[in-house]
């Protein structure tokens, strides 16, 4: 396979108006796996090439060893462990998910159903009355900032300072110069800004006492890794907040989008609920709520796919494309909740596999089934949607449907 540069293609996956489908383009990227750009960087669009990459342990997230920083890549004080490389990465990570998940605390997930689902059932019930509701707004944007707000040990009498801090946050990741005011992205930055003061507040308050609150948790554990300090918890404090936040939106927005469109697959849904499991993964691969990892950069040289990609190269990888790839999927263009051997890329693969991922899939198993239970005669109002500007956190700004007579 040679390296080819398709400038063209990859500008038109990045332009807004193709975020409503930008999956034809992915099929014409797929035509070279791994594509040189004008830039000097590459492109890789296919699933065993993305794959092996991700698997690759000189494939590097930290962007000290980029030849040359890009925009959206640049440096922090205390960077998250999502962009770090081992072994950094790996002692963070496994600090983190001593307290947020398997083996050491098994019940999180299980034990926040409660929540979850009084949630859900508070939030649906507000749509009482409304002739329109946006499954964005009124649901799949609040609904993870509640569960956040809750595991994160957030005061209930706090949780609205903490709503506009994360609504100014999430505006300004979207933020075009072309189009936005200067105001989205300095208010971004200072919510930023308050939102690590706060939580520092939080921390300081959680020394020496434990509790059963991830901060506290973190604030207080000392195992065989040691305990982090103060600004490495905020860093995976804010990492929850933000990629959790992001990914969940997306895939409840998603997934009751591709129902929509699949009125006999909502109809299965209600009355086989148990479907939901199978039916998730298949979001995850058929419309995943992050498209593109937007760089990684060459640790050393890496040879992909035949081609030699220089040491400190950025690396943009396509995992929706992947997703799509007829060599790894059969008819990978269908929706199909049935399909077996769903080994897909939606919530990345390898080391930095989605540390949060059985979290979001719960909330979305829970969110995606009362929908379609207690909704009646739900139907689109515009399709496709409105998108949010991001390709790289691709989903509806606004998910309008009716439901009831019409």
């Amino acid at each position: 396979m040679t390296t080819t540069e398709k400038p063209d293609t990859l500008r038109r996956i990045l332009d807004h108006s193709s975020r409503a489908d930008p999956y034809p383009l992915y099929a014409e990227l797929r035509r070279t796996p791994v594509a040189l750009q004008e830039d000097g960087s590459y492109v890789v669009s296919t699933y065993r090439e993305l794959t092996d990459l991700l698997h690759n342990p000189h494939l590097s997230s930290d962007t000290r060893n980029l030849s040359h920083p890009t925009a959206g890549a640049e440096e922090q004080a205390t960077p998250a462990f999502i962009n770090l490389d081992p072994p950094a990465h790996d002692r963070l990570r496994r600090m983190a998910m001593r307290h947020f998940g398997p083996p050491h605390t098994p019940g999180l997930v299980t034990g926040l159903e409660p929540v979850l689902t009084t949630t859900v059932s508070g939030l649906i019930d507000g749509f009482a009355g409304k002739e329109q509701i946006d499954v964005v707004d009124d649901f799949a944007y609040p609904f993870p900032v509640n569960v956040i707000c809750h595991l994160l040990g957030v005061p209930r009498e706090d949780e609205p300072r903490f709503h506009v801090w994360v609504n100014d946050l999430i505006n300004s990741i979207d933020y075009d110069p072309r189009t936005d005011p200067k105001e989205k992205l300095e208010k971004g930055m200072q919510a930023r800004k308050d939102l690590r003061e706060y939580l520092g507040g939080l921390l300081a308050e959680r020394h020496g006492r434990p509790g059963d609150d991830l901060l506290s948790r973190l604030a207080n554990d000392d195992g065989p890794d040691g305990r982090m300090t103060d600004e490495e918890i905020i860093s995976t404090a804010n990492l929850l907040l933000i990629a959790g936040h992001e990914t969940t939106v997306n895939l409840i927005t998603n997934g009751m989008l591709t129902l929509l469109r699949h009125p006999q697959v909502l109809q299965r849904l209600r009355d086989e609920p148990d479907l939901v499991v199978p039916l998730v993964e298949e979001l995850l691969r058929y419309e995943p709520p992050v498209h593109i990892i937007p760089w990684r950069a060459a640790y050393s040289d890496i040879t992909v796919a035949d081609t030699v990609i220089p040491k400190g190269s950025r690396i943009m990888l396509m995992l929706a494309s992947g997703n799509r790839d007829p060599d790894r999927f059969h008819d990978p263009d269908r929706f199909d909740p049935d399909r077996r051997d769903n080994q897909h890329l939606g919530f990345g693969s390898g080391i930095h596999l989605c540390f949060g991922g059985p979290m979001a899939r719960r909330e979305t198993h829970i969110a995606l089934t009362e929908l379609v239970r207690r909704l009646d005669r739900p139907r689109l109002v515009t399709d496709p949607p409105p998108y949010r500007r991001s390709p790289v956190l691709r989903g509806p700004v606004h998910l309008l449907i009716e439901q009831g007579a019409g």
